[in-house]
């Protein structure tokens, strides 16, 4: 398998010499960083080739490291059952550099590229609907980056008077939340069901008739 996808690594690094910034070969893949305008392309010939066949679209995903100066990777899996391999590909981008869409040469990833934008914020050109998918209509910021608080911003509750679901700020009862079972929100009850039997005087025991004729 390592023999096949350097193979794989080589040929591609020699049809894509300006295209492909990378390439590792780690845990039996093959991961390829390229351009981001030339995502399209690569992803079209490792679809297309015939030492290739990269015809399914396993998944599209977001990564955040916000040090870098472009702190996003877009990470591409895909599948050749033709060759039984897999191979990765990464783009990097900013906050306000979109990478294009590959929507046109998979349709799987019209989601895929909606759940990215909607949990990372990294934009996709010329895709159909990029609209949110996971989170609310409504909803502020992009919960899997690093800099987005772990408390959100609003918390969602139904209200039966209004008879909807409203959005209320977050707000914490105590600085450090102790979690129970029961009450996650407010707080650990000091006395839980059940304990107050634990103060209970234990019941004495009727002594026992002896059988008769015994000694």
């Amino acid at each position: 398998m390592d023999l096949a996808l350097k193979d794989l690594a080589e040929y591609l690094a020699g049809e894509f010499p300006d295209d492909i910034l990378a390439s590792a070969l780690t845990h039996d893949e093959l991961t390829i960083t390229v351009q981001p305008k030339s995502v399209v392309k690569v992803l079209t010939f490792l679809r297309d080739a015939v030492r290739c066949q990269f015809k399914t679209l396993v998944d599209v995903c977001g990564a955040d490291y916000p040090d870098r100066e472009r702190r996003f990777d877009v990470v591409y899996h895909l599948l050749s059952l033709t060759h039984n391999n897999r191979i990765r590909v990464k783009v990097t981008t900013d906050e306000q550099t979109p990478v294009p869409s590959i929507t046109g040469l998979f349709s799987a990833a019209n989601w895929f590229e909606r759940e990215t934008w909607d949990l990372f914020g990294i934009y996709f050109s010329d895709h159909p609907d990029l609209r949110r998918i996971l989170t609310d209509y409504g909803f502020e910021g992009h919960p899997l980056r690093k800099d987005f608080p772990l408390t959100g911003y609003v918390e969602v509750r139904y209200d039966d008077e209004q008879k909807r679901v409203v959005y209320e700020p977050v707000k914490l009862t105590q600085e450090f939340r102790s979690f129970d079972f029961l009450s996650p929100w407010e707080g650990v009850q000091r006395v839980l069901p059940g304990d107050e039997k634990a103060g209970e005087a234990p019941t004495p025991q009727q002594p026992q008739p002896k059988p008769a004729g015994g000694a």
